[in-house]
């Protein structure tokens, strides 16, 4: 064979290599999309087989690291699988802000409250993050559990900078007021949230009652809070 036939032989094989990688690509970015799908309906579990398929073809794809991680953080929970899948994602992308929020909140549920504060920072260095005050509230719950109140106040300030209608900012908040015994800021800010909460607009009552609802399905720290709020709205 001549050397051009070889050269053209490189090529075309070189061509069909790349048209599998292709291809494996775009089944790859369809189970991604489907499971997508199928999280919005609620279809927890075939949104988690979609997933993995997805993983399988293309384990470094930073956004399905990221969905594998909310499926087992929000729906499974098992955080510390999460944590895995979260890590593998901001390993692929160290910009990836999202993903190190996820991160945090992996952590937070874990108990580890210092860890999740450190990538909620992770989070909040990238200046092109456009739901920043996500990782600012988080991060101000995280202060809040360790009893760092002003820390967490600042937190969900600047959350409130950047989202003025956030109204869990201004819940999160009153809680922090609260248990410094400011009582008279925490009504302030707890009014202010039920304003601005589409489900009870302005309604103090309305967030009483469905409050208590909420508080028997709570436990822990939850009906802790919930309970903190309950005696806030009656002041």
């Amino acid at each position: 064979m001549s050397r051009t036939g070889i050269f053209l032989l490189a090529i075309f094989l070189s061509f069909c290599a790349a048209c599998a990688t292709t291809d494996k690509s775009n089944k790859a970015e369809a189970y991604y999309k489907l499971g997508i799908a199928y999280l919005n309906d609620n279809k927890v579990q075939q949104a988690f087989v979609e997933f993995h398929k997805s993983y399988e073809l293309d384990p470094h794809n930073k956004e399905v690291l990221n969905a594998i991680g909310i499926v087992y953080l929000l729906h499974l929970d098992e955080p510390n699988k999460a944590i895995q899948y979260f890590e593998g994602a901001v390993k692929e992308d160290p910009l990836y802000s999202e993903a190190f929020n996820n991160l945090g909140y992996a952590y937070e549920k874990t108990g580890n409250f210092e860890k999740a504060i450190l990538n909620y920072k992770k989070a909040l260095s990238n200046p092109l993050y456009p739901t920043a005050e996500k990782a600012y509230v988080n991060m101000g719950n995280s202060y809040y559990a360790l009893g760092n109140f002003e820390a967490a106040i600042q937190s969900f300030k600047e959350a409130i900078k950047r989202a003025p209608s956030l109204s869990l900012a201004y819940w999160r908040m009153a809680l922090c007021l609260n248990a410094m015994g400011r009582y008279g800021d925490a009504s302030t800010a707890v009014s202010e949230a039920v304003k601005l909460d589409p489900s009870y607009e302005g309604d103090r009552e309305k967030a009483i009652e469905d409050l208590s609802v909420k508080k028997l399905r709570a436990k822990g720290r939850e009906e802790r809070d919930i309970n903190d709020y309950i005696d806030i709205l009656r002041y």
